[in-house]
């Protein structure tokens, strides 16, 4: 029999706040969870405007004939790249018009994926930079090293993000068509030279091959996909370049964490799918994993964004801002078998999160705060701890405090991750609920109960729409395994199961309606007068 959740539905017009609560007797516990779901719903209210001005303030920067944004607004104005802009930027841009505009989404959001397709797909479907004023790509010769990166990025960064929430769309396709593109380029990168740096980022690039090809094999269920992933595994774990045995630069932030989460996401994935494999990975990845806790950190559990692995040298102290991405890995591996030591390594840093407060992560930048606050919440969705919900409620207001009047945040492409992270805090405070069609004066928040839900919804004036319930993304979307812990997933809260019953109590009707879980998903009516509130728990 299918096991049944109770929710109820509370309405709140022509009764004032005090009798109806006098009325059907809510415990003074139930108050407070409803108050909480009240000030979650300003929270994320105000997030999604945040989300919507940026998208507004960046397309005022478009290109007037392709549509396009540009790199960057101070510099890189004539580009579109993979690596930044088709990577960092426009897919949260998407994700935001998703929550806020669906004529944005199905209309110039989708248009800039054709264009982008038409314009920059060089070596069959993989791109290369665009120039507006050449109309034309920037460089007349092929970089095969650029190409590779850009799509790594664009795909591991931008894409897959924008396919965990979204599932089957045009912007999946487009990442499955360039990764069939891309098995035919590269098997293990190699030197991949950063567009004009100088700076190898092969381990960058086979870390978001690792992570794209662990979640492809499972959503397509093409074990090509697994192969090429086991390959790559057998180079770093199996062969003579192991990260912390072999290597001496380990880079623990950006564009070198990518490697250690990756190699985690393939432990996982071939835990169900090959476990020979993952039985002669496991020795080689927890020397990995072990090494990095042993010489990686500060005294408060944190990585440093560089080390020697082979002497322990710390090359760069400043601490990783997404140190989250890596303990993704080791909290993944700890359920997988059973290492308490690879929790207490979440737990330290929990413990001392909030001496983090204003901190200067990443010199200060949007982003720096955008990958720590999604390093906690991530981590906070598998681990609630009440000081992390804090923090996260502390430093989201200094992230939001760099955005400017005109909805840019700093102007270059790292400004689509204070969207992403907007995003991923904006759900936490909805339990992953969202309402179409949305309206700035619209609050929509939530706090759960057990297995129940209380939900908070108001508006200003009248408001006529659906009120959508989450899912078990990782099944419906991903078809992975397990919900393990990964970069840029957008975390499940309140999540309903397609074919389980679900009754939904009107206090004002006799009778609870029964709905099926496919019913909440694919949205339910509500009516919201002018000035009043539905809760639904």
């Amino acid at each position: 029999m299918n096991k049944v959740t109770f929710l109820a539905l509370l309405s709140l017009i022509g009764i004032a706040c005090s009798d109806l609560k006098s009325k059907v007797k809510i415990s003074a516990k139930d108050n407070l969870l409803f108050d909480k779901a009240q000030e979650n719903a300003i929270a994320a209210n105000e997030g999604f405007i945040r989300c919507e001005n940026f998208v507004q303030g960046w397309l005022n920067h478009s290109d007037p004939e392709s549509g396009l944004i540009p790199r960057n607004l101070d510099g890189d104005t004539d580009i579109w790249n993979a690596k930044d802009a088709a990577a960092d930027n426009y897919p949260f841009m998407v994700l935001t018009s998703f929550f806020v505009d669906q004529q944005l989404f199905d209309g110039k959001m989708l248009d800039m994926l054709r264009t982008e397709k038409q314009l920059t797909s060089r070596l069959n479907s993989l791109p290369d930079t665009y120039s507006f004023s050449k109309n034309d790509f920037e460089n007349q010769e092929l970089d095969m090293g650029s190409i590779i990166f850009g799509t790594s990025e664009y795909v591991k960064d931008g894409l897959l993000p924008l396919t965990e929430w979204l599932g089957e769309s045009p912007w999946s396709e487009r990442m499955i068509e360039m990764m069939y593109d891309l098995k035919n380029e590269v098997d293990v990168a190699g030197q991949v030279q950063r567009g004009g740096s100088g700076n190898s980022t092969q381990e960058e690039v086979n870390g978001e091959l690792l992570q794209t090809l662990s979640r492809i094999y499972w959503m397509t269920g093409d074990a090509e996909f697994l192969n090429w992933a086991i390959k790559i595994g057998d180079h770093y774990l199996l062969g003579d370049h192991h990260p912390t045995r072999n290597l001496e630069y380990l880079r623990l932030r950006d564009h070198g964490c990518e490697l250690i989460s990756g190699l985690c996401e393939l432990y996982v994935a071939t835990s169900f799918a090959k476990p020979e494999k993952k039985e002669a990975y496991q020795k080689p990845l927890h020397e990995m994993l072990d090494r990095i806790l042993e010489v990686g950190r500060n005294e408060d559990g944190f990585f440093y964004d560089a080390i020697n692995p082979q002497t322990g040298q710390i090359v760069q102290e400043r601490i990783a801002d997404n140190w989250g991405y890596t303990l993704n890995g080791y909290y993944a591996i700890a359920l997988l078998d059973g290492k308490p030591e690879y929790k207490d390594a979440i737990i330290k840093v929990f413990s001392n999160l909030n001496k983090y407060r204003n901190h200067d992560w990443e010199n200060g930048s949007s982003d720096g705060y955008a990958d720590a606050i999604e390093s906690a919440l991530n981590l906070y969705n598998r681990m609630p701890e009440a000081e992390v919900a804090d923090w996260m409620d502390s430093e989201i207001k200094v992230m939001w405090g760099k955005q400017q009047d005109d909805g840019v945040i700093e102007g270059w492409h790292g400004d689509g991750n204070f969207a992403r992270t907007s995003i991923m805090y904006n759900l936490w405070k909805s339990k992953g609920l969202y309402v179409k069609p949305w309206r700035e004066d619209l609050l929509l928040g939530a706090e759960q109960k057990g297995d129940s839900l209380l939900i908070s919804i108001t508006a200003e004036k009248p408001w006529t729409g659906k009120l959508y319930f989450d899912t078990p993304r990782h099944k419906t979307n991903l078809k992975l395994p397990i919900d393990w812990a990964r970069i840029n997933q957008f975390p499940e809260w309140f999540t309903v199961v397609e074919d389980r019953k679900y009754q939904l109590v009107d206090f004002d009707k006799p009778q609870p309606t029964t709905y099926v879980g496919g019913q909440l998903s694919d949205g339910i009516a509500v009516d919201i007068e002018q000035g009043k509130k539905l809760v639904v728990y």
